[in-house]
């Protein structure tokens, strides 16, 4: 039996999700980033990170049309990368501010890669910080999803995105 695939986003076809970024601004901090269609179709997350201010983040967030992904093991990112790490965010409420759910992920500089993020892997989080007593990810409720960079990565960065997909066994 073949893998199950659900196609979140492939930047080309509908459902085209509606970015927006949220950056260290809302605490003083002077990054910048910004979710575009490039001229090949693909998304691209890109900007530059500053650790002025006690800044030091950069995000792009996307609510989704479509919520339950049970029976799916997680999901698959298709990316190329500039070598920094990134981390993939999940959000199961719609709140702006909250628990949600996050995985680190490596790139390669120019290369593309497939991301497997199964749901059993994400850790739940609270501005930065683990909370060991959240419940796990429930994948039934995947409201958001999400790009961030942080951990004093300073300087440009540009991670390109063909496609994001819920896969299953």
């Amino acid at each position: 039996m073949g893998e199950q695939r659900k196609t979140i986003t492939d930047f080309k076809h509908p459902p085209l999700l509606r970015w927006t970024s949220v950056n260290d601004v809302v605490m003083g901090g002077v990054s910048d980033s910004l979710m575009q269609v490039s001229d090949e179709g693909t998304g691209l997350f890109a900007g530059h990170l500053s650790l002025e201010n006690n800044g030091g983040f950069a995000s792009v967030r996307a609510p989704l049309p479509e919520n339950d992904f049970s029976g799916y093991d997680g999901i698959l990112l298709r990316v190329k990368g500039d070598g920094k790490r990134y981390s993939f965010r999940v959000r199961t409420d719609i709140l702006f501010d909250g628990v949600l759910y996050r995985q680190e992920f490596d790139t390669e500089a120019e290369k593309w890669i497939d991301v497997s993020l199964s749901f059993r892997s994400f850790r739940p989080s609270f501005r930065g910080r683990d909370v060991p007593d959240a419940p796990p990810l429930d994948p039934s409720r995947v409201f958001q999803i999400g790009f961030l960079i942080s951990d004093k990565q300073e300087g440009e960065f540009r991670l390109e995105i063909e496609r994001i997909e819920g896969y299953g066994a």
